[in-house]
């Protein structure tokens, strides 16, 4: 495979489509935090948001309201509103009260589940439309000619997918550009659905990731291109980040006021940017104070097609808005409240990046002279005992015939295992495996298995420095090379507890 050529075809077209979904920043599903209470539309109330077993109830009139819930002088009918509708949706994470033990296992995986009082109902009918769009487009193409899907209708309209899913994942030559912003939004979009459905943080991860790898890279990107290493790191990692960053600014602009900076309009341009969809739907109903639109759903796609014999290729862009049509009640724009924050032990804290600089030292059956690398990596640091991540390292090393400069890149899932973890100098323990790249052709790649020993040093809460040694070896090639590197790893939001 061409790896250069290929890159070509796909840069631009992810460009164009980064460009247009950063323009209108269009966010998968999510309801409308402006729906509000009143005597003649009362919906989805929860009778007790302290009990997490706890439905939401829909009432359509004043009476039936009446005969559902007990009112008192602190709960009537015209303050609704103020009680049952201060969140984004029916349920919110930090509104939920969690047995006291639950985060006896705070890695435990929820999203199959509503045992905390999350709103699954809602998450999966999103995820239901997220897959009727996207195959509903593969459905699309499958009924274009040859000539312009180029898919090959007597060997199936899967065997490109097919050939793709074989032929991955490999590490990508996409821009930093795509690769560090393109991905990292586009695993917000999924991370915000589950969050935005009352899904606390790891759950909402744990959603961007299935979505990000299943859906997306291994079901509808596989169409057009070979699933990429980087991207089902990056995308649901950095996707929790941003995502989480996005759902918290959303937040906390309703909650001031809908104003940013004491303006009405740049918060009105700001919440369009974080979720257009919802932004559009308020102001229509807010024009017909009516609830014209209840919620909505916007999806930016875009596809390489090829056609003709030559490789030539065409871009697809989509973007799509569906709207759940309200039942045309009364409607009162309602004030966003955020009720006290529980701390979840698992946030953003946990996710590390880091670079430094180390020196490679090569097998001679390379026939090359090893020098220095830059370093860079991306990872969970569970606990402070354990943590994996993706490092990659390159540099320009000499080849030992000639003074030409090759270009070598080492890609490794490691996984660490510190010692002395209650104090802030902690050795550990490192292994691995992945791959060597020469040239960067993906022709050349090598699988190694690599092992190691470096010690952790804690500056602060976000700040540590690492210095370790890692011994490679190529089960293919018959080679074995070590590297030492030095690195500075930041942990996002609060850092380590």
């Amino acid at each position: 495979m061409d790896m250069n050529k290929y890159s070509n075809k796909t840069n631009n077209i992810k460009t164009i489509a980064l460009a247009v979904s950063l323009a209108i920043s269009a966010l998968l599903p999510s309801q409308s935090f402006a729906q509000g209470f009143t005597e003649d539309s009362v919906q989805e109330i929860s009778p007790d948001k302290k009990n997490p077993e706890s439905k939401p109830q829909i009432a359509e009139t004043k009476q039936q309201t009446e005969n559902e819930l007990v009112l008192t002088p602190e709960i009537t009918v015209d303050n609704l509103d103020e009680i049952y509708r201060e969140m984004a949706t029916n349920t919110l994470w930090e509104n939920s009260t969690q047995p006291t033990d639950f985060y006896d296992s705070p890695f435990q995986v929820s999203i199959f589940s509503d045992a905390n009082g999350e709103d699954s109902d809602r998450l999966w009918s999103q995820t239901n439309s997220i897959f009727a769009y996207g195959f509903g487009v593969i459905g699309l193409i499958a009924l274009l000619p040859e000539d312009i899907s180029n898919w090959d209708k007597e060997e199936g309209i899967f065997s490109k997918w097919s050939d793709n899913v074989k032929g991955g994942p490999v590490w990508d030559r996409d821009t930093g550009m795509l690769n560090l912003i393109g991905h990292p939004y586009f695993g917000g979009v999924y991370y915000q659905v589950a969050r935005k459905s009352g899904y606390r943080q790891w759950d909402a991860f744990m959603y961007a990731t299935i979505m990000s790898t299943f859906y997306w890279e291994y079901g509808i990107e596989a169409f057009a291109e070979v699933p990429s290493i980087q991207d089902l790191v990056i995308t649901p990692v950095l996707g929790w980040a941003y995502g989480e960053w996005a759902f918290n600014t959303e937040m906390d602009i309703r909650e001031g006021g809908s104003t940013v900076w004491g303006s009405s309009m740049l918060g009105s341009t700001a919440l369009f940017f974080l979720d257009p969809v919802d932004s559009m739907s308020v102001g229509i109903n807010n024009m017909f104070g009516k609830e014209i639109i209840k919620a909505g759903t916007g999806f930016v796609s875009f596809n390489e097609i090829p056609y003709g014999d030559s490789g030539q290729t065409d871009t697809q862009i989509n973007f799509n808005i569906s709207l759940q049509i309200g039942d045309g009640g009364s409607y009162t724009p309602s004030t966003m409240k955020r009720s006290s924050y529980q701390k979840d032990p698992i946030d953003t804290g946990i996710i590390g990046v880091s670079y430094g600089v180390g020196h490679t030292t090569l097998d001679s059956l390379w026939e090359i002279e090893g020098d220095k690398t830059t370093e860079y990596s991306l990872g969970l640091y569970f606990t402070r005992q354990f943590s994996s991540r993706v490092t990659y390292s390159k540099g320009k090393f000499t080849d030992g015939l000639s003074p030409i400069e090759i270009n070598y890149e080492n890609y490794s899932l490691d996984s660490q295992f510190y010692f002395n973890s209650e104090n802030d100098f902690r050795p550990y323990l490192t292994t691995g495996f992945g791959e060597t790249l020469w040239k960067r052709e993906i022709d050349t790649k090598r699988f190694q298995v690599n092992a190691g020993a470096g010690v952790h040093y804690k500056l602060n809460s976000n700040f540590a420095l690492q210095l370790d040694w890692r011994f490679y070896h190529s089960t293919n090639a018959n080679t074995s090379d070590h590297n030492t590197s030095l690195r500075l790893v930041y942990l996002l939001g609060n850092g380590e507890r």
